[in-house]
């Protein structure tokens, strides 16, 4: 039986028109920016996230970093959400390499911060503060149920930022996700926002790379700072053909993938042992809480596996499963019936 693996959409394979469009790719050395390729894709990139510029970056959390560090000089102080990916999953590298201070606020259960503590947490000018210099967002966020924010709350987030001079970054990672859930174009949800990274790796399904956007000044700067991190690459346009791909070809479908995970919420929802509301569930990734009686967390993930199920515990009882272009409905029907199946019948499943 193969294996059924809901830990990360970045477990997608390149599509059979991805192969081709890579072994095809015209290339040069993206470092002298001469990779046809490379270029293509970030016009288009721009384009549909609504900026004058883009620059292509091997990971998500690079462009992460290069944006923040693009934005900021040492001991400059960056606000974000205590359930962003920035904060929990890229290594501190914003203050280990950049020298950045993050003030950390408690995102709400719906990945927004919520906005009267944002315009507490803006320092003023004083000799004892670091300047407050930029707002930092998660589009879909991921810790959060996936939730996606919407147009109004950044459109509201823009508007305290401008009035405090301040500039935003969204880690949009999944923000074509955001797009399909909200039924808006992303660049509706980018339109606020200074930059804005969005991963090609994920459920989009290329290989390898992220996106950076935003104006021609602020990409400039960062396409120095890729360059300072490692992140200059040569005949990449092979990477960037895929990207092309999925821009073009896969943003679309990504609503299968919603429509996967409200199905398989709603049958998590019922078992006795789950803690979910699925109506928490908006995009292609589902957190539950498990309390078994009999079963530990650790024999759950056990079992599943034995039977070719994989998903992650993110958190001591916390388990999440994330729907993606590798997995059917019917499989999601086995992965709902087999954890039926497991938590029903105890230690003798």
């Amino acid at each position: 039986m193969n294996t059924i693996d809901l830990r990360s959409d970045t477990l997608t394979q390149p599509t059979p028109a991805m192969r081709e469009a890579m072994a095809k790719a015209e290339v040069g050395d993206d470092v002298f920016e001469e990779d046809p390729t490379i270029k293509k894709l970030e016009i288009l990139s721009a384009e549909k996230t609504g900026k004058e510029s883009a620059l292509f970056v091997p990971s998500g959390t690079m462009g992460n970093l290069i944006s923040v560090l693009s934005h900021c000089q040492r001991g400059d102080e960056v606000i974000l959400g205590d359930r962003s990916h920035i904060f929990l999953h890229e290594v501190g590298g914003i203050s280990a390499l950049g020298g950045v201070h993050p003030r950390i606020l408690p995102n709400n259960t719906d990945g927004t911060l919520p906005l009267q503590l944002i315009e507490s947490a803006v320092r003023h000018q004083d000799i004892h503060n670091p300047p407050s210099r930029l707002i930092c967002l998660e589009n879909t966020h991921n810790f959060c149920q996936g939730s996606p924010l919407s147009p109004e709350y950044m459109e509201s987030v823009g508007t305290l930022a401008a009035k405090h001079g301040l500039r935003i970054h969204v880690d949009g990672a999944r923000l074509f996700n955001a797009a399909v859930a909200l039924e808006v174009e992303a660049e509706v949800l980018s339109k606020h926002a200074d930059s804005v990274m969005f991963c090609l790796s994920k459920g989009l399904s290329a290989p390898v790379g992220s996106v950076v956007c935003g104006s021609r000044d602020f990409i400039q700067r960062a396409r120095k700072t890729r360059k300072m991190a490692g992140g200059g690459m040569r005949q990449a346009g092979h990477l960037a053909a895929a990207g092309l791909i999925a821009l073009e070809n896969l943003t679309k479908r990504l609503k299968d993938d919603h429509s996967n995970a409200g199905f398989l919420a709603k049958q998590l929802s019922v078992i006795d042992s789950i803690e979910l509301n699925p109506e928490d569930v908006k995009t292609n990734i589902i957190f539950f809480k498990l309390n078994h009686p009999e079963i530990s967390w650790d024999e759950f993930l056990n079992k599943l596996e034995a039977k070719s199920i994989k998903i992650l515990m993110t958190d001591p009882g916390i388990f999440r499963a994330v729907l993606h272009r590798e997995v059917s409905r019917k499989q999601v029907e086995v992965v709902a019936d087999t954890i039926q199946s497991i938590l029903t019948s105890g230690r003798e499943a």
